[in-house]
């Protein structure tokens, strides 16, 4: 087990995968007018990468006109502990109607009154997690 120099342990890819299978609600960052703007997703992993649906707007227009985004998720419980991973690679938006088919699959129904219309694709050129862990009383990190 590797930690890193906040004592948070390092998780590996396939660690930081298994994670966001276990998750359907994270956050992806993209950048509009060059303001980073961070928004709320749905999502599934297909194939390692992570998979959303989308309206038209500004996830679609973030994803597509700024093709790499972040995408994060995390997990705590009330004494502290849990786990948070990013990921960072190219959006991109599925087209293949076979493609597009198995990658709905991997997105749980969603809970918005709106049929979104586009599934994005979000490639995990960089994953990388942390786990963090109960700290014993009295002692400092």
């Amino acid at each position: 087990m590797s930690v890193d120099r906040n004592g948070l342990q390092v998780l590996s890819r396939d660690e930081c995968l298994d994670l966001l299978s276990q998750a359907t609600l994270g956050r992806v960052a993209v950048s509009i007018a060059a303001l980073p703007v961070v928004l709320p997703v749905h999502y599934g992993v297909f194939d390692g990468d992570v998979v959303f649906r989308t309206v038209e707007g500004t996830k679609l227009t973030g994803a597509v006109t700024n093709a790499v985004v972040a995408f994060e998720v995390d997990d705590i419980d009330d004494g502290g502990v849990g786990w948070s991973v990013l990921v960072v690679g190219r959006a991109e938006i599925v087209d293949d109607p076979v493609e597009r088919a198995a990658a709905e699959e991997a997105i749980p129904p969603s809970w918005l009154p709106v049929a979104a219309d586009h599934v994005v694709r979000v490639r995990g050129d960089v994953v990388s997690g942390r786990r963090i862990v109960r700290v014993a009383a009295g002692a400092g990190v």
